[in-house]
């Protein structure tokens, strides 16, 4: 029995219920009900024309019922759909698969050209986007708008322009902006990290226009990307494939979302007035949702853009990173003598063997990082506050600065008391009469290196003479006192037999006029 499309429309029109159409018409009730269901889809309701009878009405609503009939077998269109998503399918390939089916089958496979009107046709009338030119979660655009938005400065009334961001999926022609108030690399980045949390996945990947923010130059043809900028890239792991210069075809789909989203988000804000960028953000934001729900303008795309993203585009997104993109920027220094690279004035020391060698430093807010030849030798937590302050590895020494850095008082009497108990007293006056430690430790530590020249004996004795001569000992005096006192152990000549002594003041010594700060 032949289908009545026409009067089952009209009898629908006339809110006859399904059961009754099937009685008046001989028609199957599942039937009338996706007779009803695709002519809802394509907005049929009577009056309808002459011309408009069954097979007119057939062959609108079931294409493939006219293709079938050819004695060939129809393409799956949802499978080839689904297929084309996929990474490298093409339909050259899915074309392929489907003539080897038809041969196993023993039926007769559409020519590739037909194959692919027919999906065309199909993918037009009843998917919201194409699976030939773009495939979902492969490519996001971004790029600035060249029209800018504006700020009111709520002290002085002076206008303050804000800039566009736009990023947009070519696939699904899903969109995000936002506003920023410079164009600089730090507002670029960060409406990167936005624009994927907004996405809520990463596509393979990102195509932006040739700006300075993240192009350095053009070296044989090719653009050289900023170091930054190939890190975010990285940490999202996406390809950055820059747009080539003067030629907009590379970026047709942003550049269309750019000149949309100004129609739709920066000419509807014209007349109202922002004082804060969040203000200005949170409109911005407004507007977005609205232009990603509004219905596609062209009469063979069904639904918006929202619904095209989640149905068709989200689910081949890559994943986020655990953590976004930290900001990073980098800058070029020597290690200086004392093995430390200045950073915003601070201090970050790195192996002594780098001193006098350039180096490259990484700073994002939490960290400083020191690379040689892309070879990290350092990392440090960034500091913050008071002005000169350092950041010193231990391991980064040489030996004999560690040596220093693990004196410490308890070790010097440690040492003071293997000697005896007058350097065990020097030690300890000096430790408790300077006004910095490091000053102490200094002093004692250079008492202990002349046991390279004199034995413990002298020095203990050096320490006992000083002690009798002097309320406040000093370092350059003992050292003195111990060349006085070796000088007079040497063996006197064979001929001078008698001795001719005499007392020494403590002006020789340079006891007068020594004071506290002496110790060094």
């Amino acid at each position: 029995m032949s289908i009545q499309y026409r009067k089952i429309l009209e009898l629908h029109a006339q809110k006859v219920v399904q059961r009754n159409i099937a009685a008046a018409t001989g028609n199957s009730r599942p039937k009338i009900a996706e007779i009803i269901k695709r002519a809802k889809e394509e907005v049929l309701v009577p009056p309808f024309t002459d011309e408009m009878d069954d097979e007119w009405f057939e062959a609108l609503l079931f294409p493939h019922k006219k293709r079938e009939s050819k004695g060939r077998q129809l393409p799956d269109f949802e499978h080839i759909h689904t297929e084309l998503a996929k990474s490298n399918v093409t339909l050259s390939l899915l074309h392929y698969e489907y003539e080897a089916m038809c041969r196993q089958n023993n039926v007769i496979p559409y020519a590739y050209r037909t194959f692919c009107q027919y999906y065309h046709e199909y993918a037009q009338k009843y998917k919201a986007t194409m699976r030939i030119k773009r495939k979902p979660g492969e490519t996001m655009e971004v790029d600035w708008a060249g029209t800018t938005l504006s700020l009111t400065d709520s002290d002085t009334g002076e206008i303050v322009k804000a800039y566009l961001f736009v990023a947009t999926l070519p696939c699904s022609q899903y969109g995000y902006c936002e506003a920023r108030l410079s164009m600089k690399q730090e507002d670029w980045l960060v409406s990167h990290i936005h624009a994927y949390k907004y996405f809520g996945g990463v596509t393979e990947i990102l195509v932006p226009d040739n700006l300075k923010t993240g192009v350095t130059r053009h070296r044989s043809g090719e653009a050289v990307l900023n170091s930054t900028y190939r890190e975010l890239a990285s940490h999202y792991n996406t390809i950055i494939l820059p747009a080539r210069v003067r030629t907009p075809k590379d970026k047709a789909n942003v550049e269309g979302s750019v000149k949309i989203l100004s129609t739709w988000i920066i000419a509807a804000l014209r007349n109202e007035k922002f004082f804060t960028l969040i203000e200005l953000n949170q409109a911005v934001r407004e507007k977005l949702d609205e232009f990603n729900l509004r219905p596609f303008t062209k009469k063979y795309k069904k639904g918006n853009r929202k619904d095209a993203f989640i149905s068709e585009e989200q689910f081949a997104l890559q994943p986020l990173p655990r953590v976004p993109y930290k900001m990073a920027t980098w800058k070029t220094a020597a290690v200086q003598l004392d093995y430390h690279t200045n950073v915003e004035n601070m201090f970050y020391s790195v192996p002594y063997e780098y001193i006098q060698n350039k180096v490259d430093i990484k700073v994002t807010k939490d960290l400083v990082e020191i690379f040689y030849k892309d070879s990290r030798i350092a990392s440090h937590k960034r500091l913050y506050g008071k002005l000169g302050q350092f950041s010193t590895n231990h391991d980064h020494l040489p030996e004999n600065h560690q040596l220093y850095l693990d004196y410490t008082p308890k070790e010097a009497i440690k040492w003071a008391e293997s000697i005896g108990e007058a350097t065990t007293e020097v030690v300890r006056y000096l430790l408790k009469s300077a006004k910095v430690e490091k000053q102490a430790l200094k002093a004692t530590l250079r008492l202990k290196n002349f046991g390279r020249k004199y034995s413990s004996e002298a020095i203990e004795q050096a320490c006992q003479d000083i002690i009798k001569i002097a309320s406040a000992p000093t370092v350059p005096v003992i050292e003195r006192l111990l060349r006085s006192n070796q000088q007079q152990e040497q063996p006197h000549n064979a001929s001078a037999q008698n001795t001719y002594g005499f007392t020494r003041g403590a002006a020789y010594f340079g006891i007068e006029g020594e004071k506290d700060n002496d110790i060094r």
